[in-house]
């Protein structure tokens, strides 16, 4: 449960990472490399009141995009390439964490439905949370979606945790989970498809539980942004 002090640093941290993504969304380019991305996003929240990051950025593109935790590298981001950057900032010790998966020039029908799908998951996972709710159906709200459009198979990780002090704390939002959401807890959810050798599209965002629902703290856009 955290503090009304430890949600406005939470709040800052993540902050900074929306700044960064607003940023990221005038640099990025075709030809560009993901190392490039992930470089451009840390200098940002660094020089942005980061005093570290959340976790090493993950920025892949295109193929690599189907590796959850891919790490990047010289892949050149091509047209019509998702582009997938999961990161977060520290303030005062806390973290952020937050995902957005854009497209780098017109994208698919397929990338299309998957995206379509992983946001309504998204928003599932959401609008599950309240005080009292069980980290397995929380997770199960999101995962049901993805499964009844067929992509069930290429969900291979728990919808979400909580966020602090560490970057990945209980409680967990996943199968496995017996954990139950608690008003003050701060947690992510984020779905995500992941299709090998193709593509993958995840969507992250933090959230705060209240008695009756949840808080975000994450305010990008959601809506596919095609760039």
């Amino acid at each position: 449960m955290k503090s009304d002090a430890e949600l406005e640093k939470i709040s800052a941290a993540q902050r900074i990472a929306e700044e960064a993504f607003d940023h990221m969304l005038g640099f990025i380019r075709p030809g560009m490399t993901e190392k490039q991305v992930q470089l451009e996003l840390d200098f940002y929240m660094l020089s942005h009141g980061a005093e570290a990051l959340s976790f090493e950025t993950i920025a892949v593109a295109g193929k690599k995009g189907s590796m959850p935790h891919g790490v990047p590298g010289d892949n050149v981001i091509q047209p019509g390439d998702f582009l997938t950057m999961d990161y977060g900032a520290v303030v005062d010790g806390y973290h952020s964490d937050m995902t957005r998966t854009v497209a780098v020039g017109k994208p698919s029908k397929k990338q299309i439905e998957v995206y379509n799908t992983v946001l309504e998951a998204q928003l599932a996972g959401l609008a599950a949370l309240h005080d009292g709710v069980t980290g397995f159906d929380a997770d199960k709200a999101s995962r049901d979606v993805i499964e009844q459009a067929g992509y069930g198979k290429y969900f291979g990780h728990g919808t979400g945790h909580g966020v602090g002090v560490e970057i990945h704390e209980a409680p967990r939002l996943s199968p496995k989970s017996k954990a139950t959401l608690r008003t003050g807890n701060v947690v992510t959810v984020e779905p995500g498809i992941y299709l090998p050798g193709e593509f993958g599209v995840r969507i992250e965002d933090m959230a705060v539980i209240t008695p009756d629902g949840h808080t975000g703290l994450t305010h990008c856009e959601k809506k596919l942004i095609v760039l």
